[in-house]
């Protein structure tokens, strides 16, 4: 449409009576026709509200009735043959 309207009048005034919304070109009338004969819906939207039931929430703590005490065999802190190094090497690090 500006295009059409550059060719009869000058920049400014061909940009004007495109957006002006005064003077529309044959596809804004054919989708200006199409919206106002498009059907209205025949169930309204109907929005709800959902409804949550806060229940009061109670946290008991039991003891087991029983058991089991996993205990690795062969493994004891104190066999370990040496200390860790500190400060860590440069090497492992990057």
């Amino acid at each position: 449409m500006l295009v059409g309207n550059l060719k009869s009048l000058s920049l400014s005034q061909a940009v004007v009576r495109t957006f002006d919304g005064k003077h529309p070109c044959a596809l804004c009338k054919e989708i200006a026709k199409g919206k106002r004969s498009e059907k209205k819906s025949e169930f309204p939207l109907q929005l709800k509200k959902f409804e949550f039931l806060t229940a009061q929430a109670q946290f008991i703590f039991t003891a087991p009735t029983h058991f089991w005490l996993f205990v690795a065999e062969g493994y004891c802190p104190k066999s370990v043959p040496f200390a860790p190094p500190t400060p860590p090497p440069r090497r492992a690090l990057i």
